[in-house]
């Protein structure tokens, strides 16, 4: 197990910022997702880290010992490609002993370590299979096996389960968390998939244009995003945006004026009076209004668009000026162009600022 530092961290290619001053740790033991759009600097992070690119400027440790400038293959840590990287003229014994062939390892130990790591990742008895000869799972785990057979420091994945269908790689991201915590290694994780990052990670690092915009726990990010651009990356379907008309601080209670002139009640207390916000709502926040009730935050709309999901129906509704989207029950069968009434719970909505 290791503590990876990554210090004020920076890399350009030509006139392209492509990282900005990055810091950040990853706790020994633990997961670390850099979480982010494509081109937010998240993989030239990780090759900056595993080494196959050269920071222009900043500082990366491993524990104590500054790697900033050492060769990869003498850092200490396993890589896991996005497309994995297997050699197809190869067996999956070729795979795993290649390298530790060119460390010169004996023949005796090399077979132990992989016949340890192929236990790890259930794959006992493949050593003799190509790759073409395995499911994109199954070639996941060798790549996975690939990057554990050196028994590394920490181990670095690079969107590796990208390539794979939905329901696998659902089942892949407990394989993975599961493997990582029985073996406590700490991991470095790349991915632009954000229910992905929620259910792996220790820890969260998102990135934007080669920023750092909000570190934390996947609770933290995804109850309280910073900005409205990580509240749209983590979760939120639907945002309308106004200026803090009052608020009241003992209760936390915030009245939201949108730009078209709705009054919308939040919750929070870290705003001041006029300034600019985003009210955002994820796509069970909207709950369609009965008659019965008696509440503040209830509105009507249209409804514009309609998707069919079996047991839910996902509606887009026209409230003036701004577009809302709900996954409602399939009980509420509208139809297109009928106008709603809806509430929107104040414990429920995000404020968090415009940008």
């Amino acid at each position: 197990m290791a503590i990876l530092r990554v210090n004020n961290l920076s890399k350009n290619f030509g006139n392209v910022r492509a990282v900005q001053e990055v810091s950040f740790t990853a706790t020994e033991g633990k997961v670390l997702s850099l979480l982010g759009p494509s081109g937010c600097g998240k993989t030239t992070t990780l090759r900056c880290i595993a080494g196959f690119e050269n920071p222009d400027v900043g500082e990366i440790f491993l524990d104590n010992k500054r790697i900033t400038h050492i060769p990869p293959e003498k850092r200490g840590i396993g890589m896991v490609f996005q497309n994995y990287a297997l050699w197809p003229h190869m067996t999956v014994y070729g795979n795993l002993a290649f390298g530790l062939q060119i460390r010169k390892i004996s023949k005796s130990e090399i077979n132990k370590k992989i016949k340890k790591v192929l236990g790890m990742v259930r794959l006992e008895g493949y050593e003799n299979r190509y790759p073409r000869q395995m499911s994109g799972g199954q070639q996941q785990r060798i790549a996975m096996a690939r990057a554990l057979v050196f028994e590394p420091e920490i181990m670095l994945l690079d969107e590796p389960l990208s390539n794979l269908d939905a329901q696998l790689r659902e089942e892949m991201r407990f394989e993975f968390t599961e493997l990582q915590k029985k073996l406590g290694i700490t991991a470095v994780y790349v991915t632009h998939d954000q229910a992905e990052a929620l259910v792996i990670s220790d820890q969260i690092v998102i990135l934007d244009k080669g920023k750092i915009v909000q570190f934390g726990s996947p609770k933290e990010i995804y109850s309280n995003p910073k900005n409205k651009f990580v509240a749209g990356f983590i979760a939120v379907s639907s945002f309308i945006n106004g200026v803090v008309e009052s608020f009241n601080e003992s209760k936390k209670k915030v009245i939201v004026k949108s730009d078209d002139g709705y009054s919308i009640l939040g919750l929070n207390n870290n705003f001041s009076f006029g300034q600019r916000i985003s009210v955002a709502m994820r796509m069970n926040t909207l709950k369609f209004f009965q008659e019965k009730e008696n509440k503040k935050n209830i509105f009507t709309g249209k409804i514009i668009q309609s998707s069919y999901l079996g047991n839910t129906i996902d509606y887009k509704i026209k409230m003036g000026k701004w577009e809302i989207r709900t996954n409602a029950d399939a009980k509420y069968d509208f139809r297109i162009g009928e106008v709603v009434k809806f509430y929107l719970p104040p414990e429920e909505i995000i404020l968090t600022s415009e940008k």
